[in-house]
């Protein structure tokens, strides 16, 4: 009875023990979990929009600069009559062959093309920096619609082929101007946002980086210095703003090399953008507020193609710089100066010339009415020409 009666005592013993530890540890379990989810509270739309979710640490964040630059981005359309030939055959190459110059026989009518772009105002009393492929003519009807969708006239007030830049003036807006920026003090690397009107899509902001500076025969314009950018540029973005981390204006969207269908041109953006620097487009939008066109130097019309490295090696050249003259013009100051087809245009005032492209771009610089010096190998040798700047036709 004695061994029954302990052996009862120590089940009771444990059986009181495994509710209190049971207990203990259920209350532990609780307070744990309580403090890892603690129960829901209700959310309210105040308390959302009082607690904006900050941006991610090390990331850029372009919501103030966009939310300012947008403003001054406008959307452009224009609006040019066109003559065309009623002749069925006008596009025929045969029928151009062997009568080429009769169309007027079958009569010709007007036809009114429209273009749409994008462009950025630049002062507070209406002038807005734009493509000239955007306008397209100087006599066309131009509108510009701001970003607080108000419309407005605008008049032209001139457009320079050359760098494929158009001035347009408007009616004064209550619209805040973008900011002009230094594109010389540009690095490949730097953040950059690109803005206008892809697909009539207004204030469409892209970002992206600085790929490279100074990029030449690209083929969109005769003077070329863009900046290349993978900001997001599809058609409709030409004439945009261009923007750096600062909100200011650092260059003018114009092109993009792009792919469509089994690799013909025509497709959206790949990532390779072009823009004309702003220190270049302020040059050129000074002459055309000044004069209304921009003075360029010609040395007269003239064909000019790269080196290659053969032809380097048969003209016995060391490397590929210089502008090779294929062909000209007999009538041409170049001409009458002693300059002849074959012979490599290797400086320009004292400044080597690495390509055709930069040296129009020399040329056009060049005041007209002064005489430039011009350093030419031909068969070998180096001669030094003095050449006449006149003004530029067209």
């Amino acid at each position: 009875m004695k061994r029954i009666s302990i052996a009862l005592a120590l089940l009771c013993a444990g059986f009181l023990a495994g509710i209190v530890l049971t207990g203990r540890l259920r209350t532990d379990t609780e307070m744990r979990a309580e403090q890892v989810a603690p129960a829901p509270r209700s959310i309210t739309p105040a308390a959302l929009t009082t607690a904006p979710t900050p941006p991610l640490p090390g990331l850029p964040d372009f919501t103030g600069i966009a939310a300012q630059a947008t403003k001054g981005v406008v959307n452009i359309s224009s609006v040019r009559t066109v003559r065309t030939p009623n002749s069925p055959f006008s596009n025929d190459p045969m029928f151009q062959y062997f009568f080429g110059g009769q169309e007027e026989m079958f009569g010709s009518r007007d036809r009114r093309e429209m273009s749409l772009g994008s462009g950025v105002l630049i002062s507070a009393d209406g002038y807005i920096v734009t493509n000239n492929h955007v306008v397209q003519s100087p006599n066309a009807e131009v509108t510009v619609v701001f970003a607080d969708k108000h419309e407005l006239p605008g008049r032209i007030i001139g457009t320079d082929s050359a760098t494929d830049i158009a001035l347009i003036k408007v009616a004064q807006t209550s619209q805040p101007a973008v900011t002009w920026g230094d594109s010389s003090a540009l690095k490949v690397g730097q953040w950059v946002l690109a803005i206008g009107s892809p697909y009539q899509l207004n204030q469409t902001v892209t970002s992206g980086i600085v790929s490279a500076l100074g990029r030449t025969n690209v083929g969109f314009s005769e003077v070329e210095d863009f900046i290349q950018t993978d900001a997001a540029i599809n058609p409709g973005n030409s004439g945009g703003a261009l923007i750096n981390m600062r909100g200011e204006l650092i260059g003018i969207n114009t092109g993009i090399i792009s792919q469509g269908a089994n690799g013909q041109p025509g497709g959206g953006n790949q990532g390779i953008g072009f823009a004309i620097p702003s220190n270049l487009a302020r040059r050129v939008i000074d002459q055309l507020i000044q004069h209304g066109v921009v003075p360029r130097g010609s040395l007269g019309a003239m064909q000019l193609y790269s080196l290659t490295t053969q032809m380097a090696a048969e003209l016995g050249m060391s490397d590929t710089r210089g502008a090779f003259v294929n062909r000209m013009y007999r009538a041409s100051p170049a001409y009458n100066s002693g300059l002849r087809p074959i012979d490599v245009i290797v400086s320009f005032n004292g400044q080597p010339v690495e390509d055709p492209s930069q040296l129009l771009h020399l040329i056009s610089d060049a005041k007209v009415g002064t005489t430039a010096t011009v350093g030419v190998l031909r068969q070998g040798r180096l001669i030094t020409l003095k050449i006449p700047v006149v003004q530029r036709e067209g």
